[in-house]
């Protein structure tokens, strides 16, 4: 067991961890982060990325214990000040939601996108939320969600 500091969405936490336990699971069952979906476990099905330093990770594979004293973003920490994200608003505007269960995958894939490039081609998006599987909704609508987002992106 080992004690790692990490930090959320700006909230800083300190936690015992097993050598075995994966950031996702720690993230979800331990903090309550519930936002990071537990999909395949072997980084192939995107549900839990997560931004780790700016960077879009899935956090299924990544040992919990490797993350001490870095800074993490889920989805739960996009909306500000009770204001959602452009993204989440496009989501919502697209109707890129179905069942839900890729969305917050898919919303952290897209920020990391939109974070290195403000004017994304179609194919850059794709290429970008590739490691995002959805079952529901074909793409098209969060593809266009991304797009339209990239208009009004700030942050």
């Amino acid at each position: 067991m080992a004690e790692i500091t990490i930090i959320v969405n700006g909230n800083r936490h300190r936690v015992d961890v097993e050598p075995y336990e994966v950031l996702s699971d720690v993230l979800r069952t331990r903090l309550g982060y519930t936002e990071v979906k537990n999909g395949c476990g072997n980084g192939e099905c995107g549900s839990c990325t997560v931004l780790l330093e700016g960077k879009a990770v899935t956090s299924c594979i990544i040992p919990a214990i490797r993350i001490d004293g870095r800074q993490i973003i889920t989805a739960g920490g996009l909306a500000n000040d009770g204001k959602l994200h452009v993204l989440q608003e496009k989501f919502i505007e697209h109707e890129a939601i179905q069942c839900g269960y890729c969305t917050p995958g898919m919303l952290m894939s897209a920020k990391a996108l939109l974070d290195s490039n403000r004017n994304p081609t179609e194919e850059q998006i794709r290429v970008a939320i590739s490691g995002n599987l959805c079952r529901c909704t074909g793409y098209q609508q969060i593809v266009e969600a991304i797009m339209d987002a990239a208009g009004e992106y700030n942050d």
